[in-house]
């Protein structure tokens, strides 16, 4: 099983790579207050179907450059507009 991931696209601008950025809440371990976290990846988009906005879904694949290790699975949510 590879891990999948859910974010929004941040950025398109690149040819067939996307920038999905992951938001997460974790507790912190002393304070216990919840804090958000956020976690950038680079994403192959073979099609180059998404767009700004889109929500989507990613999966891990092998190293395809030197910062891009996941793949485009599917668009979840189109953004509006």
């Amino acid at each position: 099983m590879r891990k999948q991931r859910i974010g929004r696209v941040v950025s398109d601008r690149m040819q067939k790579t996307i920038v999905v950025v992951e938001d997460r809440l974790v507790q912190h371990p002393r304070y216990r207050k919840y804090v958000r976290r956020r976690t950038k990846y680079y994403v192959h988009d073979e099609r180059e179907q998404a767009r700004v906005g889109d929500i989507v879904r990613i999966e891990e694949t092998r190293p395809l450059s030197r910062l891009k290790r996941w793949r485009l699975v599917g668009i979840v949510k189109r953004a509006e507009g």
